[in-house]
């Protein structure tokens, strides 16, 4: 303003003098006006300050308004119960010449009651409409209890005259920042669960999978470049945790409050069905990935080096094994919060439809992704000119297995040192697994396989089983690796845990896995335990007399230990079709439980007698009876109709082996699988069911050990 003014007057001025003296009084007196306002404005500078806050804007908060009751997952808006004057703080920018600007910057603390308590989760929460990240802000959930305590900010604010708000489920932000929300609470709406079913209560063991998913274990956000200056995250796919893991680990234990051991599943991939050849060997899903801060590495194998999964439809078949780093990370994690560790190198079988590989069990091809436990000798027992029974099938297994030893691993910097034997076998797998357990500073549990029935029961040259005494040998290798702590078994498929019966006419009956079991390196017998706890048809048929619905909780009970693989069996499709029964019996020995896969007690509790040609034997086998716990390493049920007809089934488009449960339509149903699940755990509870599972005269514990039943990531 002093420029326009002095620049006048000095035009009038010097007019007097004529037209050039008016230009050079008009440019004096500029010059004059310029230095009075620049020295005015710099004067001013340090006071000059962005807007300022008189009162803060509330999100609205009704009196008297109900109280809401949740069952289930709901979605509520909260009501504010409690919230200090807003916290005032400020910043100053600008300077060194410039104008400098004084901003300031507001949060809150407040409390927002969600709902009647108690509750169990509070997840995702949402602000103005818009999922919050969570991960940077300081909030409690009270989960309303009737004798939850005050909040200690409240406490602290107000004194000790303060509600704790018992039976009122409520969520206490401290120091939330307001400005991304303009200088406001925003409105909140918060993701609440309240478990109103029983079964998560019973829930004491799980299995954690994908099992294939290169960063999908690791607490560590990895996120991948997608082109110049453009990242997505690989395993951050929410905002209410640091990673997908940490989020579901959140949720779970929330939800099941009696959690003791997670099986944490670790995938390798085979590529053969023919044991001589088949590579057991970790693989990625792409080849050019740059991610960070983080980078795929397993058992000395970078992205470069190691073998694709292959594709369906253009895209990864399976995700990649874990990387080495997020699976120590996981088990950091999960044993921080107090829960066991059973470390569970799993085997899929990457091998596509039209592979053209000669097939052991007879196909034109070998089938599609198929199930692990079809990897057997060529060709395969049964089949002309399988070498089972004589050298070449011990030396089959002997290929598969491998020679890699314990002294040929060791763990420098954090990671896993590999410097044996140039193969990929499945001796290299599990020990590398155990001494990664080792780098991540051990685990509780660890299982050596699972589900390999193909290769438990070929028979080499001296009659006896290569495979069992191979895992018997690996057992006590990972023993030095992991130490006396460390609880070590095998997980045997349903079919195969108690027994081999060939069908060749021979009438033979071995209890081919009682030198694993009886091993001093075993810690408990290991089943995967998929029997049949129903036998529901659509028209008119047996079980329709025995209760109203094939979900019925007392008529899946029943079956747990009865019905199907205890009492009767089919012989075949057409006689499950029309069903046709027919009893298992032992005629010549009376030791029915010989042939019951589901009589676990009836093994358990007995001496095994092995009969050659039918004929028993007049020594026992090793086992003893009630010597070592059973543990459940996995318990599952398909969430479709009548699964538990078939609960060892599962959809898998990709799988020859998908397929739906026995006469089911393959609709969801998710009370299907609950009820089956429970049914189990409630009949080897000894608080639920007394006298179903027995004591053991030699360790004094239960037969099954309720802590010991993992659910199969239901």
């Amino acid at each position: 303003m002093a420029t326009l003014l002095l620049a006048a007057a000095g035009g009038a001025l010097g007019g007097v003098l004529g037209g050039v003296g008016a230009l050079v009084g008009q440019a004096i007196g500029g010059i004059a006006g310029y230095v009075v306002d620049h020295t005015l404005i710099r004067s001013t500078l340090p006071g000059a300050s962005g807007p300022r806050l008189s009162d803060l804007d509330v999100t609205s908060s009704t009196e008297g308004d109900d109280i809401p009751r949740i069952y289930g997952r709901a979605r509520l808006a909260g009501q504010l119960i409690w919230a200090t004057r807003h916290e005032e703080s400020t910043a100053t920018t600008g300077g060194k010449g410039g104008p400098k600007v004084k901003s300031w910057r507001y949060h809150a603390n407040f409390a927002m009651a969600l709902c009647e308590g108690p509750i169990d989760h509070v997840g995702r929460i949402w602000a103005d409409g818009t999922l919050l990240d969570t991960t940077a802000l300081t909030i409690r959930v009270h989960t309303g209890t009737e004798d939850q305590e005050p909040d200690a900010l409240i406490l602290a604010r107000q004194g000790d005259d303060v509600p704790a708000y018992r039976g009122v489920a409520y969520v206490v932000f401290e120091h939330f920042p307001l400005e991304a929300w303009g200088n406001r609470i925003p409105q909140l709406s918060f993701e609440v669960i309240r478990v109103v079913d029983r079964l998560e209560r019973k829930v004491r063991g799980v299995t954690l999978i994908p099992g294939g998913t290169e960063f999908g274990y690791a607490t560590t956000a990895v996120s991948r470049v997608v082109s110049p200056g453009v990242t997505e995250s690989e395993n951050r796919h929410v905002r209410h945790a640091a990673t997908d893991l940490v989020a579901a680990l959140d949720e779970l234990v929330a939800l099941c409050p009696n959690l003791k051991r997670i099986a944490l599943v670790v995938t390798w991939f085979g590529t053969d069905l023919r044991a001589g050849v088949c590579r057991v060997e970790p693989r990625v899903e792409q080849r050019a990935k740059t991610t960070k801060p983080l980078i795929w590495s397993v058992a000395g194998l970078d992205r470069a080096e190691a073998t694709l999964v292959s594709t369906v439809d253009g895209r990864p078949a399976y995700g990649g094994t874990p990387c080495d780093a997020s699976v120590k990370e996981a088990i950091a994690e999960i044993r921080a919060r107090g829960i066991e560790v059973m470390l569970y190198p799993f085997l899929s079988m990457d091998i596509p439809a039209g592979n053209g590989l000669p097939d052991p069990h007879g196909a034109a091809e070998q089938p599609a992704h198929p199930w692990r436990g079809r990897i057997t000798c060529h060709p395969a027992r049964g089949r002309p000119g399988s070498p089972d029974g004589t050298a070449m099938a011990a030396a089959e297994v002997a290929a598969f297995v491998g020679t890699a030893a314990p002294n040929d691993f060791s763990v420098a910097a954090g990671a896993v040192v590999y410097t044996g034997p140039a193969e990929w076998t499945w001796r290299r797998m599990i020990l590398h697994n155990a001494a990664l357990a080792v780098a991540a500073g051990g685990v509780d549990a660890f299982l050596v396989g699972s589900e390999l029935a193909g290769l438990t029961t070929v028979r080499g040259g001296s009659g006896g089983h290569p495979f069992v005494a191979a895992l018997v040998d690996l057992v006590a290798d990972v023993r030095s690796i992991l130490g006396p702590e460390t609880k070590l078994s095998y997980g045997a498929d349903w079919t195969e845990w108690n027994g081999f019966q060939p069908a060749d006419g021979s009438g033979d009956v071995v209890f081919h896995l009682d030198p694993l079991w009886a091993s001093a390196e075993v810690d408990f017998v290991g089943i995967d335990a998929y029997f049949p706890l129903a036998d529901w048809h659509r028209g008119d048929h047996h079980d329709r007399s025995l209760a109203d619905l094939p979900t019925d909780l007392a008529y899946l009970a029943a079956h747990v230990a009865r019905g199907e693989a205890y009492d009767w069996y089919y012989a075949d499709e057409a006689a499950r079709r029309t069903g046709t029964r027919l009893p298992i019996t032992d005629g010549a020995h009376g030791k029915p439980w010989v042939f019951r896969p589901k009589d676990l007690v009836g093994w358990w509790s007995n001496r095994h007698f092995d009969r050659p040609g039918g004929v028993e034997a007049a020594t026992p086998t090793a086992w003893v009876p009630g010597m070592k716990p059973i543990w459940l390493t996995e318990l599952g049920c398909p969430a479709v109709d009548l699964g538990a007809n078939q609960p060892n089934v599962f959809p898998d488009p990709k799988s020859s082996e998908s397929r739906r449960p026995w006469f089911s339509l393959g609709t969801r149903d998710d009370l299907a699988q609950r009820r089956t699940l429970e049914a189990v755990v409630d009949h080897w509870d000894p608080e639920v069911t007394p006298g179903a599972n027995p004591t053991s005269p030699v360790y004094g514990g239960p037969m099954i050990d309720p802590d010991g039943i993992h659910l199969w990531t239901c």
